[in-house]
């Protein structure tokens, strides 16, 4: 039942408005000052219309090194782009493997495996970036993917999730699957993984936007810079000390930095609500 209140309405839909204003504007400036030139955002107040020098800025920073970066964006975005995927991808896989077999394999210790994997939370990458670092060099991995998306991977918060949800599969259904002659992986191919899928959904949202959000250990991990990431280069470029800071090249950046993840929440955004509302169940 749905109760008529035309003066809360009203208040309601301007009180969205006034918050879609107020989160759009930073875009609408940043996409107006990317159509300009350094000139013109030096010389005159911050353009709250389109200029001339739009389609040249975006080819400019897609296709040429960035001064004080030294690579591309079409470079950086890619080394963001599988970094992301990479993190995400590989977070989900092996915290599902590691909640299927603390749920389903009955063996000694298996509860203190999983809260020796949940006490991880406590040390996250930024509390242990020195002891990795040194492990990634030594095995020479500075300057490449693996060593980008390995040491991010395991996520004590995705196994988790993936634990309860499969603590309400019922026992019945692993009963069921014995009996027709299925082993192991084929119930987890087979029967649990078309069962997470909204689950996974909702985790690759989550953990893509972790990958791509990465600043610390990018920076630490990349000396070359053909493996710089976006995030990074927004930093270096937007803090020339030497120069005038091209404002019309950091604001372009930072709206191709933002169409990946915008792509990803509107096209995954169905599955990723549907998945948060069953985990609870």
């Amino acid at each position: 039942m749905r109760y008529r209140r035309p003066g809360l309405d009203v208040f309601s839909h301007l009180l969205l408005i006034l918050a879609v204003i107020a989160f759009l504007f930073p875009v609408w400036m940043a996409l107006t000052a990317a159509t300009h030139s350094r000139t013109d955002l030096y010389t005159s107040i911050a353009p709250l219309w389109f200029g001339s020098e739009g389609l040249h800025n975006f080819i400019s920073v897609l296709t040429e090194p960035i001064p004080g970066v030294g690579a591309s964006a079409s470079t950086m975005l890619l080394n963001s782009l599988v970094m992301s995927l990479g993190i995400a991808f590989g977070k989900i896989a092996i915290s599902m493997l590691a909640a299927y077999a603390v749920v389903f394999f009955r063996f000694p210790g298996r509860a203190l495996c999983f809260w020796l994997i949940f006490m991880t939370l406590m040390l996250p990458v930024e509390v242990r970036i020195v002891p990795t670092y040194q492990v990634v060099a030594d095995l020479h991995m500075l300057n490449s993917y693996p060593g980008m998306i390995l040491p991010l991977m395991a996520s004590a918060t995705a196994t988790f999730l993936f634990r309860q949800f499969f603590l309400t599969v019922p026992p019945e259904l692993l009963e069921a699957a014995r009996v027709d002659g299925a082993g192991p992986w084929k119930f987890l191919w087979d029967i649990l993984l078309p069962l997470s899928k909204t689950n996974i959904a909702a985790l690759f949202v989550i953990m893509f936007l972790y990958g791509w959000n990465q600043y610390l250990w990018p920076l630490m991990i990349t000396t070359d810079q053909s493996w710089t990431t976006v995030v990074v280069s927004l930093k270096q470029l937007a803090s020339a000390s030497d120069a005038l800071v091209p404002w019309q090249l950091v604001t372009a950046m930072a709206l191709l930095a933002l169409i990946p993840p915008v792509v990803v929440i509107i096209v995954m955004q169905r599955y990723f609500v549907k998945g948060l509302v069953d985990s609870e169940k």
